[in-house]
């Protein structure tokens, strides 16, 4: 008991703030895309379409080696980031093992914020619960990936769906291409992780420079998904 009441004064009112405003925001931004998505356009909606019209060209194709190409190159994404995010959550567990002499050497950084060790303990505790969930979301992707490649395989021959009425080329790509999306969201999840991560960075300078972060990381985040070029360009505007 004794230990909660400690809890809330190891941080000043602003850090718990700045903590609130952060974990807020990106539950809030992701719950907000997500929705928004389905009522204007943005990069998500545009490239599931384009992913379902993938899929029902594949049912046209009697050699499918170029699908199967296409899934693999995708799934390589995912795994040079897990593979990465591997290495960042051994090295924050080896800064956290010698946190002594890393807090001295970040308090000798200009402007960077003057903390107890513990406190600078919990920030690199953040950062690692940032990669850790980034590193889970980049991981099931891939493994959906490889779900999207069965489905590939699986589709059965073009002239299967002239000859069987009880095949549809609509449902095959409908069930598909919902996989595959569903792999590049959560992908998608661990690149706004890793945007984030640099928003928590900055909580070693102050809390204040952590808010403007998070703030600021929402906003690239929301221009990228709804008012980028590329948008325009997979919806046929760019020019």
């Amino acid at each position: 008991m004794e230990k909660l009441l400690i809890l809330p004064r190891l941080l000043p009112l602003i850090d718990w703030l700045a903590l609130l405003l952060f974990f807020v925001g990106w539950v809030g931004y992701a719950r907000f895309a997500k929705q928004r998505s389905l009522s204007q356009a943005s990069v998500l909606g545009a490239t599931n379409r384009e992913r379902h019209r993938w899929m029902l060209q594949t049912t046209y194709r009697e050699v499918r080696v170029i699908d199967g190409v296409v899934v693999q190159s995708l799934s390589t994404s995912p795994s040079f980031f897990a593979s990465t995010t591997i290495l960042i959550i051994g090295g924050l567990l080896a800064v956290l093992g010698a946190s002594d002499k890393a807090s001295e050497l970040v308090r000798e950084l200009p402007f960077a914020a003057r903390t107890s060790t513990l406190v600078f303990d919990l920030k690199l505790v953040l950062l690692a619960g940032i990669f850790i969930y980034a590193f889970f979301r980049f991981t099931w992707s891939m493994r959906q990936y490889t779900f999207g490649a069965l489905l590939v395989a699986a589709a059965p021959e073009s002239w299967q769906f002239e000859q069987d009425s009880s095949l549809s080329r609509e449902a095959f790509a409908q069930r598909a291409g919902k996989v595959v999306a569903l792999a590049a969201e959560s992908f998608n999840d661990g690149l706004r992780a890793y945007y984030l991560a640099f928003a928590a960075v900055a909580w070693f300078f102050s809390p204040w420079a952590f808010m403007a972060g998070t703030l600021g990381v929402i906003f690239i985040l929301y221009r990228r998904e709804f008012r980028s070029e590329v948008l325009k360009a997979l919806q046929g505007d760019g020019r």
